[in-house]
């Protein structure tokens, strides 16, 4: 046997082998519940209490009978930005009584085709999130390409000329 067999085969050297191997694994698992704990956190949507109409030509009609202006919020079901909204920002109680009782909101799909391609046509609502203010004829008033965090979309129902809508 040569001096190089007999190091390799050494009885001490194999525990060095084993604990890089248990390093090895726990990193793997240490990522992998951090990727699931990820992937909870951009997927997970939880419900909201405002009165969203589904489609364009419906919540355009309810906000020409009540004269409230309208919220566009168009979004998509593989858009993370606009779940992270619906989850911060949408689910919050100040921002969904503000909304329910001024505004008639109206959540647009761009995923779903039919009425909604209208609005998207017409507002040229091409990325997601898009969030649009309009009057109750449906004049554009204010609108915000991407996501918004709740103080900033608060700060946008408080610029003078959405402010001027709902008083």
């Amino acid at each position: 046997m040569n001096n190089t067999t007999a190091v390799l085969s050494h009885p001490e050297s194999k525990p060095a082998k084993g604990i890089l191997f248990r390093m090895w694994q726990a990193f793997w698992l240490a990522t992998l519940v951090l990727s699931l704990a990820y992937a909870w956190y951009c997927f997970y949507v939880p419900g909201n209490g405002i009165a969203w109409a589904d489609e364009f030509p419906s919540g355009q009609q309810q906000s020409v009978q009540s004269g409230k202006p309208m919220v566009l919020f168009f979004t998509g079901e593989w858009c993370v930005p606009c779940r992270i909204m619906k989850r911060t920002v949408w689910a919050d109680d100040e921002v969904e009584s503000i909304v329910n009782a001024s505004f008639t909101p109206v959540l647009i799909d761009m995923g779903k085709p039919g009425d909604s391609a209208e609005a998207i046509e017409r507002y040229r609502a091409h990325i997601t999130p898009t969030t649009i203010i309009t009057d109750a004829e449906g004049n554009v008033i204010e609108e915000v390409r991407g996501a918004m965090s709740k103080s900033e979309f608060l700060a946008l129902l408080k610029k003078p000329d959405v402010s001027r809508l709902v008083q």
